[in-house]
């Protein structure tokens, strides 16, 4: 199954879940007791140090022969007190892309993954009327880092950060809560200022989306097209226009005429508990190319095991599903797999999603066999 010629291959990674000491961060303060939210298993503490050992995991993901490496900057390190910008953290990240650029490596950024200053949330987060202005000053803050970065992804997953404007609202496993409507528009808000600030600073703007693969089974019909309108397709829809959309597929949910049904009792579950279903990356790319008709990057798509051959085979059965969009004449452009290292999954290590492991006392990295299997694919671009 041969790909597209400058298919990207790569991985992906978020800043909070691989940096550590991400102290003025919402999410370090939720960890802490210190603002309300679910309570958590584990903080993030230092996790994988990559804030210090990034050169050593860009050059793990050239050295395996992928090209593309997904990162993501930090607000509350950029902006750590309202309208204070760090020029050491606009250094540090500016660092990070020269540094991928000697490796080999593409940048793609993120400027938003579920993180915020805390002072941000403390006035109020999405939930507040200035957060657009608020969020379109730190773009243009950090459009330094931006230069001549190509793919920029100005939000991640917008339909999570929509649910988990309700502090008390965790992960869920099964079916995702309905976000805030008011945060939503203020997100499509954001969103829309922050691509024309990094078109005019030369880059191509989109942003990805949590697809969920919504299966109605009979009865479900209008049930399944009601949950995915307002939990994924108003941000696909909001995608109609910009440069390109982002695809992050892991598993499916089936629905029936009262709503999302339980995974059978003799399904496979990953350490998250979802339904272990490869082709869920296929549904989110055919629903993604529909509603926005833009070109599509898979920037997350991966299973957390620890049973790394378990990887191997989602990871090949996922894209099978992507070579198949593609066959159908739809524009994917690149996969990036979640993720580069086992990371914080907000809340606790113990779901390992990455295609290297490390130690949490020295820190010294392990490269999985997935990781040699995935590079073996982008080296042939062909599966």
């Amino acid at each position: 199954m041969d790909f597209p010629e400058g298919f990207l291959w790569g991985a992906s990674t978020a800043a909070h879940q691989i940096e550590g000491g991400n102290v003025n961060s919402d999410w370090w303060q939720r960890e802490w007791g210190h603002l309300p939210g679910a309570p958590v298993e584990t903080p993030s503490g230092d996790a994988a140090d990559s804030y210090h050992r990034y050169g050593e995991d860009m050059a793990l993901l050239a050295d395996a022969g992928l090209d593309t490496y997904r990162f993501s900057i930090e607000w509350a390190r950029i902006e750590p007190e309202d309208g204070f910008v760090s020029r050491a953290a606009i250094d540090h990240y500016r660092r990070m892309v020269s540094t991928a650029r000697e490796l080999g490596l593409q940048p793609m950024i993120t400027l938003h993954h579920f993180t915020n200053p805390v002072w941000f949330a403390r006035e109020g987060g999405w939930h507040a009327d200035a957060a657009a202005d608020r969020f379109a000053r730190y773009v243009e803050a950090a459009l330094p880092v931006l230069e001549g970065v190509d793919l920029v992804c100005t939000i991640n997953e917008p339909n999570m950060v929509s649910v988990l404007a309700d502090p008390e609202v965790g992960f869920p496993s099964i079916g995702l809560p309905p976000g805030v409507p008011a945060v939503t528009d203020r997100l499509v808000d954001a969103h829309k200022r922050a691509v024309e600030l990094v078109r005019g600073a030369g880059g191509r703007a989109g942003w990805s989306v949590a697809t969920q693969a919504y299966q109605p089974v009979e009865g479900g019909e209008a049930v399944a097209a009601e949950y995915g309108g307002s939990r994924e397709d108003v941000f696909l829809d909001a995608a109609t226009g910009d440069d390109w959309v982002g695809v992050q597929a892991y598993t499916r949910t089936k629905i029936g005429p009262d709503g999302p049904l339980p995974i059978p009792d003799d399904a496979e579950r990953t350490l998250t508990g979802w339904e272990y279903y490869p082709p869920a990356v296929g549904d989110g790319i055919r629903n993604a190319w529909a509603r926005a008709g833009v070109p599509v990057y898979v920037t997350e798509n991966g299973m957390a095991t620890a049973d790394d051959s378990r990887r191997i085979d989602y990871t090949r059965g996922a894209l099978e599903a992507v070579h198949a969009c593609i066959a159908e004449g739809v524009d994917v452009r690149g996969y990036l797999h979640w993720s580069l290292l086992d990371n914080y999954e907000w809340g606790s290590y113990r779901p390992t999603f990455g295609l290297i492991a490390w130690d949490r006392e020295t820190f010294e990295r392990h490269p999985k066999p997935s990781l040699a299997w995935l590079g073996d694919v982008a080296r042939a671009n062909a599966l």
